[in-house]
């Protein structure tokens, strides 16, 4: 599993990334220190208000995109225990997870771009000073 200081961004892995052959989207670490691992989640419904923030990911390190998504995200997937269970996400963490679930479905955040939005420069994204306003 990918882990860092605590004061790393928050960050996390799919399949592809991870080299794992089952279904997982780890969420390595929330803002607040929260570590989650959903196996072979699926996004059912989303909800509340869709924003634009950038984000980042380890396939395009160099450059940041907007991306639309739900402040809200309901996640059913498997437990550690077998268990399918429903989970909600909401704000910053519906983000997170979004884009992880998306790697297991072959969904890079640029494919979720707006159509002539381009990712712009790590270099002019450090220069925006925007993090995730929620």
């Amino acid at each position: 599993m990918l882990s860092g200081p605590q004061s790393a961004p928050p960050a996390g892995g799919g399949r592809g990334q991870l080299g794992a052959d089952r279904h997982a989207a780890a969420i390595v670490r929330t803002a607040d220190g929260e570590a989650i691992t959903l196996f072979n989640p699926t996004i059912i419904e989303s909800a509340g208000e869709v924003d634009e923030q950038y984000e980042g990911c380890l396939s395009f390190f160099d450059v940041r995109g907007q991306i639309p998504r739900s402040h809200v995200i309901h996640v059913e997937h498997t437990t550690i225990d077998g268990r399918t269970k429903i989970t909600v996400f909401e704000r910053g963490v519906a983000r997170l997870v979004a884009h992880e679930i998306d790697h297991l479905h072959g969904t890079l955040y640029t494919d979720r771009m707006r159509i002539g939005v381009e990712p712009i420069p790590v270099e002019q994204y450090r220069g925006t000073g925007t993090t995730w306003k929620y």
